[in-house]
């Protein structure tokens, strides 16, 4: 019985102490986002919405084609020019959630800005290798080369992102400042076909 009266008068004084807690009103979350926070990630939102529009162009001209060629919507059998659409369409699709990925990964972890224009750079050749992918398809290959050569540049920039923060964590060498700087000068490059 002596545990029971312990147990209440702890209890009571847990209680007691409960509502004090209550009586501020809680904050509630603030829907602005900080100037600072959006400023590390404005570019690469730029370049994911114009990502979109592209995409909502490419389908929009398979819609095109297979109603030009076969009188109604989403036909897949047709006339070749629809095949070469709705291939280039497609390929551009399957390449989209790694591209989205190592954007985003690059920005965030090394360089927001050099991310953002390789991711821009990215979006140019996906337009060149469709547009090639319609006329001949040996006139998409640079296009497609380019494009491998972007994602590659974004997934090192990544790597290094990571590496530097492991470097930080372990042993408390910063190079982010090199590192941003080297990606700031070899962004450039990505230029040269």
């Amino acid at each position: 019985m002596i545990q029971d009266k312990t147990f209440t008068s702890s209890f009571c004084a847990c209680t007691t102490e409960l509502p004090l807690r209550l009586h501020h009103p809680p904050r509630e979350p603030s829907h602005e986002m900080d100037q600072e926070t959006l400023g590390s990630i404005v570019l690469l939102v730029i370049v994911t919405l114009i990502s979109v529009i592209q995409n909502a162009f490419f389908a929009n001209k398979v819609e095109h084609e297979s109603r030009h060629c076969n009188g109604k919507v989403l036909q897949r059998q047709g006339s070749s020019s629809f095949d070469r659409v709705y291939t280039a369409n497609q390929n551009c699709g399957h390449a989209y959630p790694t591209f989205l990925a190592v954007l985003w990964c690059a920005g965030l972890l090394c360089s927001q800005a050099p991310a953002a224009f390789a991711g821009l750079m990215y979006l140019f050749v996906r337009q060149k290798y469709f547009v090639g992918y319609l006329g001949e398809r040996t006139q998409s290959t640079p296009g497609y080369l380019f494009g491998k050569r972007i994602i590659l540049f974004l997934f090192l920039m990544s790597v290094a992102g990571i590496l530097n923060y492991y470097l930080v964590f372990f042993f408390g060498s910063d190079f982010e400042i090199h590192i941003k700087t080297i990606t700031s000068a070899i962004s450039p490059l990505l230029l040269i076909p």
